[in-house]
């Protein structure tokens, strides 16, 4: 043993080439390790320093403990799923449940301490949505949990799991606070669905936060806010959709900031401590796919924003898409690196995009590294009274790292069978660039979903950025409401539901997606069939993954649109359409004139992607250059393999995180298994099958010399079966 130990040590000092001491041995003077903020630490890089688990002994890796958050148990009812990435704080690991409960355990065994229930209160009803992290704070005794559930912000005692009273009213603060009145909008937002499934960042005494809402005509602003993290006070509050007089407003038709909402950050941000800035990517305003009431750039929607984290001046901003036409929302929190750049060492932060792209900014001027071009794309055939924008910005590095554009090469051949049937479809549609407008014949995309996603990225201190993608195909076909309204009178069932739902589900039989398409969002044709009047009633109470709740319609409408999705309304109801129905008017709730058929993915008659695969990759980027070190799929199909099919990788959602060791983590896939790479090659050197789908990003820490790691596994996603449960691993 001695000669083993001396040996490795000169291994180690002589040629460095076998990694760290501590990578062979475990050994390391610092015991515990914390993982205390979503994204691992303010940069939002979730890379450990940790190495115990090292890419020499990770085919060890066992289970450790499993912590039930006895949810989820019920196989005859759809689960929700975990998205949650938890923190670890002084060795206790802090966590959500698929019904938003917040709790506390060791993190060493993954014995529950304390679980708090934001809905206990009978006056909040619950209001169910994704949460993909919770925030720490402390000053010396006052050791606080802030996470969000529904409408609210909570603070709770990080040792008790009480509520901190003196924090807003009993606890909590209404997360409606800071975006607008009447007076302002010309109409009350109190009542309107808002949430925050992402994490803030905390800097001195402010908690800044984003949100998200509805994508339908009824969203209100996604303005970014701090709160006091003692008080819970307003402190204050950047309009990402600019009131007159204030700069961007000219982006914009001149009301539309009275009807037009979203532009919101709802996928996390990041904090420069030593610089006192926050990074927030925001979203694209509502409604997606058409723009012909809000005519312009639209800033601040689909931005980078450099914000003054005490004040909320903006200090800089770059525009990803100008008049977003295709939902093509920042995914994902941008990521603080240091690179190489012209022989300098610079500070920058990178943002992915949906559609594949690496935009890699100076911190302080918001100056791109590598070039970016605006470029001519199409503005035709355009709908009605839609003005889009004759240019998009493109960085020339790195190039994409999912597909651009549906070409009759990239079409599947897993059959001839399955190849021709998606080329019938490819011949009927308009396809090929991605910045086609929305149209009434229907077109085939790329980006709509990812690209990049919410999981985030992880970021090495050399400037290497790693990250999941999918190549996944979408259909989009326009709808025209005017010529609905004109040729039928509607009742007010299905007027509210284009108001609300529409814009997701699609809006009559004519919208079904065929057997080879995949809705986003489930198609409500014939539901009656599936569901009874008080599941309905249950899922427009509480809401169900990214489904919000429609508790700010009153019980009068939500039961009119229950009717009308159970065919059971009166001869009454049937002609009492209600003002609403006036498409484009710029009354509120905002109906335009032209709505999608629901968020459909395309594939083919077997229910496979309808490209060649890599239909998920893998990605590791050079930021100092630009370039790729390596691509490789992520995730496979076992009945695929079994064929003989090379791996072709699948839809993923949940990030990586990276470490010193020379590891990478990631679930994330249809699967359902969490993997191990090798930093530096892309190969999987550990892979383990998880009781439900991974589809969260894992975190690492050590707890007295102990490294562990540490996933949600919800399950529920693509239809899976569903999970309540975090496992965690460690070394023998």
């Amino acid at each position: 043993m001695k000669y083993t130990f001396i040996c490795l040590i000169a291994c180690v000092v002589l040629s460095g080439s076998c990694g760290s001491l501590e990578e062979h041995t475990g050994f390391s003077e610092q015991q515990s390790q914390d993982w205390p903020v979503y994204g691992g630490n303010s940069e939002g890089n979730r890379y450990s320093s940790l190495t115990q688990i090292n890419r020499h002994n990770v085919g060890q890796l066992q289970l450790a403990w499993t912590y039930d958050t006895e949810e989820n148990n019920n196989p005859e009812e759809r689960g929700r799923d975990i998205q949650c990435q938890p923190i670890v704080v002084n060795g206790i690991l802090y966590g959500t449940t698929p019904q938003l409960k917040l709790f506390a355990v060791n993190a060493a065994t993954g014995e529950q301490i304390w679980k708090f229930d934001p809905f206990s209160d009978t006056n909040k009803p619950p209001t169910f949505h994704p949460l993909r992290g919770v925030m720490y704070w402390e000053d010396s005794d006052d050791k606080r949990i802030l996470f969000t559930a529904g409408a609210f912000l909570y603070a709770v005692n990080a040792l008790t799991g009480e509520p901190i009273l003196s924090f807003g009213e009993q606890g909590t603060v209404d997360l409606h606070e800071g975006l607008g009145d009447k007076e302002t909008l010309g109409h009350e937002v109190n009542d309107l669905n808002i949430r925050s499934t992402s994490p803030g960042v905390i800097y001195e005494d402010f908690l800044i936060l984003g949100s998200s809402m509805s994508e339908s005509g009824n969203a209100p602003p996604g303005h970014i806010r701090a709160f006091n993290v003692r008080t819970g006070k307003l402190e204050w509050v950047f309009h990402t959709i600019p009131l007159p007089g204030e700069f961007g407003y000219d982006t914009w038709s001149e009301d539309a900031y009275q009807k037009i909402g979203g532009a919101n950050s709802w996928a996390g941000m990041v904090l420069d401590e030593k610089r006192g800035v926050i990074y927030a990517g925001t979203g694209s305003p509502s409604v997606d796919f058409y723009g012909g009431d809000r005519i312009g750039k639209n800033l601040f929607a689909n931005c980078v924003i450099a914000l003054d984290a005490k004040t909320g001046k903006r200090k800089w901003h770059f525009q990803t898409v100008h008049h977003d036409l295709w939902d093509r929302d920042l995914p994902c929190p941008p990521n603080l690196v240091t690179v190489t750049h012209a022989g300098k060492r610079i500070e920058a932060v990178a943002q992915v995009t949906k559609d594949g792209y690496v935009f890699l900014f100076d911190r302080d001027t918001g100056t791109p590294l590598f070039e970016v071009e605006e470029v001519a794309v199409p503005t035709s055939p355009a709908l009605p009274g839609e003005q889009p924008w004759p240019t998009q910005p493109v960085p020339v590095k790195p190039v994409p790292f999912a597909m651009q554009e549906l070409t009759e090469e990239n079409i599947t051949d897993r059959t001839p069978e399955a190849r021709e049937y998606v080329l019938a479809r490819f011949r009927n549609s308009l396809h090929g660039s991605k910045y086609m407008p929305p149209s009434l014949e229907g077109s085939l995309y790329f980006g709509f979903g990812g690209g990049a996603e919410w999981g985030g990225n992880a970021a090495d201190p050399d400037g290497i950025l790693y990250l999941n993608s999918n190549n996944m195909l979408w259909w989009l076909q326009m709808r025209d409401i005017r010529e609905q309204n004109r040729n039928a009178q509607l009742s007010k069932g299905e007027s509210l539901f284009n108001a609300n739902c529409a814009a997701c589900h699609g809006m009559d039989d004519k919208a079904k997606p065929a057997s080879n398409e995949v809705q986003a969002y489930p198609t409500l044709t014939d539901v009656e069939k599936r569901m009874s009047r008080e599941q309905i009633r249950s899922i427009l109470q509480t809401g169900r993954g990214r489904m919000p709740s429609f508790q700010y319609l009153s019980k009068d409408d939500q039961e009119q649109i229950i009717n009308f999705l159970l065919k059971t309304e009166t001869s009454d109801a049937q002609h009492a359409a209600p003002e609403i129905t006036k498409a484009g008017k710029g009354v509120f709730p905002y109906i335009p004139p032209f709505l999608n058929n629901g968020n459909i993915q395309f594939r083919d008659q077997d229910n496979y992607p309808a490209i060649k695969p890599p239909w998920g990759t893998l990605n590791a980027i050079d930021l100092n250059i630009g370039e790729y070190l390596w691509q490789v799929p992520l995730g496979e199909y076992p009945e695929l393999a079994q064929q003989g099919i090379p791996t072709t990788g699948t839809e993923n959602h949940g990030g990586p995180i990276v470490t010193a060791g020379g590891l990478l983590f990631i679930a994330a896939t249809y699967d359902e298994k969490i993997r191990a790479f090798d930093k530096k090659t892309g190969e999987i050197v550990w892979e383990y099958a998880l009781p439900a789908g991974g589809f969260a990003t894992p975190i690492t820490y050590r707890v007295d010399g102990k490294q562990f790691l540490v996933i949600a596994a919800g399950g529920t996603r693509y239809g899976l079966k569903s999970g309540g449960s975090y496992v965690a691993f460690a070394l023998p």
